[in-house]
């Protein structure tokens, strides 16, 4: 095994303690010290620089049958992360190397070879690994290109637009020929950067009124495409402004995560009949195909500025909870980092 010095005895880490039910409190989670993990054999160690904190997470805190398996009670709970290699047990990844794997929520882990990724400091900052460039964009691309089948001249409507995903998939729209972009965020700051920076065409704050009808104020032709990250009044809405064979990819509900009710599913779907609209969730684990062409078409528009991204960075592994909860109430504008 091949290592760096000076390594730590302990390892803080999160843990799940008790499942949330509504908003989650500082008291469902802690931070706890344990030993540092050794690699074992085809591992490495990581010290994780940066760690992602998501949305979904959300979900699997809650022991309700997903998707993807809930955390287990007083384990570390898990996330994307990119770090450096500080110990090798593994053909090919040598001490010094940065590597992107899923083991946040904690300053070092062990990581099975297979499920560390190489990633190149020199090539872009290792933050955008988990946003830009990383299973965000990805994100974006997919549910726009695929699930919601964009084609040059349609117009484009996304949910929670400042966001990580929301605000890729506007400026993909727009420099793949949409003919309008439209967003909704939830403070006048955010819209300004929406329509400033990211070049949509026009944005609103959905906390203005209600949505149905700033939405058609905003797109007085219609929709093609909307792309959802809110749910709620936002779908609802979405649906009452689709256009003739529209189409609607839902990429998550962050407006319901936290309910204790089943929220109420919208009132207008019949409208997909006249409009033979089509509504269509996904998973980005479904689309890692896309992965080579996702990378190739998207990282010179990152390189060169065409596409801009936005960062909310958190210092500190004590502050990965803080992070998180500010993702659900909205604090974050682009994507949320914690950095160790």
């Amino acid at each position: 095994m091949t290592d760096s010095p000076a390594l730590p005895d302990v390892n803080r880490e999160w843990h799940l303690d008790s499942r949330p039910v509504g908003w989650p409190k500082p008291e469902d989670f802690s931070l706890v010290e344990a030993a540092l993990p050794t690699p074992g054999e085809d591992q490495v160690l990581v010290r994780n620089l940066y760690v992602s904190v998501d949305p979904y997470m959300r979900g699997r805190m809650s022991a309700a049958k997903s998707y993807v398996a809930p955390y287990e009670l007083g384990k570390p709970m898990q996330g994307g992360a990119v770090g450096e290699v500080v110990a090798s047990n593994a053909e090919g990844i040598a001490v010094g190397d940065h590597v992107l794997h899923f083991f946040g929520w904690r300053e070092y882990a062990a990581v099975d070879a297979k499920n560390a990724v190489k990633v190149d400091p020199d090539a872009a900052p290792l933050s955008t690994y988990l946003g830009v460039l990383g299973m965000t964009g990805l994100t974006a691309y997919a549910g726009l290109l695929r699930t919601a089948a964009f084609k040059e001249g349609d117009s484009v409507f996304v949910s929670g637009a400042a966001g990580a995903v929301g605000s890729q998939v506007g400026q993909i729209a727009k420099l793949k020929g949409a003919s309008r972009v439209i967003g909704s965020a939830g403070s006048d700051e955010k819209v300004k950067l929406l329509v400033d920076e990211y070049g949509f065409d026009a944005a609103f704050n959905y906390k203005d009124g209600p949505v149905s009808e700033q939405l058609r104020a905003a797109a007085p032709d219609g929709v093609d495409v909307y792309f959802d990250n809110v749910g709620g009044d936002h779908l609802e809405a979405a649906i009452g402004s689709l256009n003739r064979d529209g189409r609607i990819a839902v990429c998550g509900a962050i407006s319901v995560y936290n309910n204790t009710e089943p929220a109420p599913g919208p009132k207008n779907l019949s409208r997909l009949i006249q409009t033979r609209g089509r509504i269509e969730g996904f998973l980005v684990g479904d689309h890692y195909d896309l992965q080579p062409q996702f990378v190739q078409e998207v990282g010179p528009w990152v390189a060169s500025g065409a596409l801009k991204y936005r960062e909310t960075v958190v210092e500190g592994i004590e502050n990965n909870l803080e992070a998180f909860l500010g993702v659900l109430r909205g604090d974050n504008t682009g994507k949320m980092i914690v950095k160790l």
